[in-house]
């Protein structure tokens, strides 16, 4: 019965292909003009795409807005004679006791940096700790004398010459902590996209199990990488747009995991055609039709949602959004055009050795995703009830995510500014090694230092420069650098000086991080599920089946948080999470995992039924699901504590969305709705009521609609 059932479908299908043989090869010359158009752009690209590294800022004080205190505060010392500041302390330390000799050494290292470096302020001092085992020296160095890296790299190749019979040197401060983590930064983009390519590769190599087919979506996602590279470094001279490491490694990874899951769902469409479609240029044109719906209104609902973070007062955040949306839209121009030419002239030897013939049956529908669909036909309310259970029980981790990440925090590795500051904090536990700067108008410095000498929390104030109507105050705080302390100082010296005086320095900009990203979050997320609901309204032509894919995806973001919140601290080490995490974690969520739900219900549109939708598109799902995830895993490969949070979330969020929501609940919630799904639209494709009990009569249903 089931042959007699296989023949009768090609029966059918079959006469849909009434072209002469010879009809496809008249249009040959349409892949072999989109193969050199695409080969023209790349040549124009690469010059671009190697300039975009060089044109990544990732200085605190760029990624705010400009109305910001402390950014404020920045503009007005890079305008003073000398410019602004790389702020260092050395760190001098003996285990048994600094000796004479030791603090002599200190002071002449003091006294030989006063006279061969532009250093801002009174000549640099030696201050002993209590415990006689620690003594720092507070350092400023002008900008005259060079970007904080290089000054950084000098100090540091200077005080390698104190170290001798236990004597330890360190260089700490806020200054060292930004020529580290800039170096840090500077050792992503190699890696990022080395391992980034290893993984698709192994992904796709498993997946198609041809010892070709796997090459050709990895080489046309690495044109679409270049040329997204090009654009954004375009954008960033042509708009002034803050570009930073982070946007440009997601961009990278957006590029991957979005290009191969088009290519994975259009292969695999192709491959069906190819049974059923004599001439390869033809099957693809059909596949092209039945898939490019669902990858169009795919590529726009995280294009819409990264385009939602443009409102985002963050530099940093707002850079994500376009340079992320381009690297999208390059993902779908390369699967859409490139990747169906070379398909088209390379023929059906590509698949070998599972080689899909003209006129054989497709592999079979019964594997695991026709017993899953079974199972939730069967038990869908359990199905449904279980899943939402399970969901919910991970999102209470969300109650385990400690406070914010701290600067010398955001490592995955400490490097010695981090060790300085340590020691620093243990050494002087009253009093801050990093200064916080209060700009006075000139004619109120007095008094604002006055003020500020009697504000709660205020160890120290020393005047500096004045330049510009301006002078610089340099407060010490009592707590340590980004305590509770050291904040709530800051927070009463703004109050305390209002408008006569701006506050600034590292953990001002911090607080000020902080403060912008809240208010961010407040603008974007409901600004992105509004974007993301109107492009699915229009694709399903339903508002029930948006809310319900939407849905779905913010109890897997909830859970994806949860689950971090579970591993970050106990598992992992982490002490603080970043201020950013759950706003874009949210945005990738929402905007990739709606992507599986727009393939399956397209599909279910399709084949007007559940149970042959998840059977024909789970397999698909499951493989772009797990590609996507791996790309973005390979975030946590990165020695920074932020970015390794970011892709543990998105990953774990889409192997949640992949294998739970897509394969059980939406389904199941398909079916409970029936109907209902697609309302208020005329029901073109009706998902089977409630009535329907097994997996076999659906599918006999489906058989006979064929």
């Amino acid at each position: 019965m089931d042959t007699l059932r296989t023949g009768a479908r090609l029966r059918l299908r079959k006469p849909t292909d009434t072209r002469r043989p010879g009809h496809s090869r008249s249009h040959l010359w349409i892949p072999w003009a989109v193969i050199g158009l695409w080969v023209a752009l790349v040549a124009l690209a690469v010059p671009f795409a190697g300039k975009l590294g060089g044109a990544t800022t990732d200085q605190q004080v760029d990624y705010l807005p400009a109305s910001a205190q402390s950014t404020q505060v920045a503009r007005i010392l890079d305008a003073m004679p000398g410019g602004g500041t790389t702020d260092v302390v050395l760190v001098y330390q003996r285990a048994g006791g600094l000796t004479a000799a030791d603090r002599t050494v200190a002071q002449d290292r003091a006294a030989a940096l006063d006279r061969h470096l532009d250093l801002v302020g009174a000549a640099p001092r030696t201050i002993m700790g209590k415990d006689g085992r620690t003594l720092m020296v507070p350092v400023s160095v002008a900008q005259s004398a060079g970007d904080s890296k290089h000054v950084v790299a000098d100090i540091r190749t200077q005080v390698a010459q104190d170290r001798h019979d236990g004597l330890t040197v360190k260089v700490g401060g806020s200054g060292a902590l930004a020529a580290d983590m800039d170096n840090t930064y500077g050792s992503i983009d190699g890696l990022l996209l080395v391992v980034t390519v290893a993984v698709v590769a192994v992904l796709l190599i498993a997946t198609y199990r041809s010892p070709l087919l796997w090459l050709l979506p990895l080489v046309c996602t690495g044109v679409a990488a270049v040329a997204a590279m090009a654009v954004a470094y375009l954008l960033t001279r042509l708009s002034g747009l803050t570009v930073n490491t982070m946007s440009s490694a997601v961009m990278t990874v957006l590029v991957f995991g979005a290009g191969t899951d088009y290519a994975l769902l259009l292969i695999a469409r192709y491959r069906e055609e190819l049974h059923t479609t004599e001439h390869t240029y033809q099957a693809m044109l059909n596949a092209l039709r039945r898939t490019g719906p669902a990858v169009a209104t795919s590529a726009g609902t995280v294009v819409a949602g990264l385009t939602v973070l443009l409102l985002a007062d963050m530099n940093s955040t707002r850079a994500i959004g376009p340079t992320g949306a381009v690297g999208v839209l390059c993902a779908l121009a390369a699967m859409t055009t490139l990747l169906p030419a070379v398909l088209v002239l390379l023929g059906r030897r590509m698949f070998w050795p599972l080689v899909p013939a003209y006129g054989t049956p497709p592999a079979a529908r019964h594997g695991m995703y026709h017993r899953i669909g079974a199972l939730v036909t069967r038990r869908r309310v359990v199905t449904l009830v279980t899943g939402l259970v399970v969901l919910g029980a991970l999102a209470l981790g969300t109650l385990n995510l400690s406070g914010r990440l701290r600067q010398e925090d955001a490592f995955t590795q400490r490097p010695e500014s981090v060790t300085a500051m340590q020691e620093l904090a243990a050494a002087f536990p009253g009093q801050s090694s990093q200064p916080i700067t209060v700009l006075a108008h000139t004619p109120d410095a007095r008094s604002v230092a006055a003020e500020a000498r009697s504000t709660p929390g205020v160890a120290e104030v020393t005047t500096g420069r004045s330049a510009r109507g301006w002078t610089e105050l340099g407060v010490t705080a009592a707590g340590q650098p980004e305590s509770p302390a050291e904040t709530a100082t800051i927070e009463r010296l703004r109050t305390t000086l209002g408008d006569r005086a701006l506050v600034g320095g590292e953990s001002a900009q911090r607080i000020d991080t902080d403060d912008t990203t809240g208010r961010d979050q407040t603008v974007v997320i409901p600004l992105v599920l509004a974007a993301v609901f109107l492009l699915l309204a229009l694709l399903l032509r339903s508002l029930v089946a948006p809310l319900v894919l939407l849905g779905a995806v913010v109890v897997v973001w909830v859970a994806a948080l949860g689950l971090g919140g579970l591993v970050f601290g106990p598992l992992f080490g982490f002490v603080g999470n970043d201020p950013s995490l759950p706003q874009l974690s949210f945005v990738f969520l929402v905007a990739l995992g709606v992507d599986y739900g727009i393939f399956l219900l397209h599909r279910m549109r399709e084949e007007r039924a559940v149970l042959p939708a998840l059977t024909a598109t789970g397999g698909v799902i499951a493989s772009a699901g797990v590609v996507l995830a791996a790309t973005f895993s390979v975030l946590t490969v990165l020695p920074l504590v932020s970015m390794v949070e970011l892709g543990f979330v998105i990953a774990v969020g889409v192997l949640l969305d992949t294998f739970l929501v897509r394969s059980f609940l939406v389904p199941a919630a398909a079916l409970l709705l029936g109907r209902r799904l697609w309302w208020p639209g005329r029901e073109s494709a009706p998902v089977p009521a409630a009535s329907e009990q097994s997996a076999e009569p659906a599918e006999r249903e489906h058989e006979t609609r064929r």
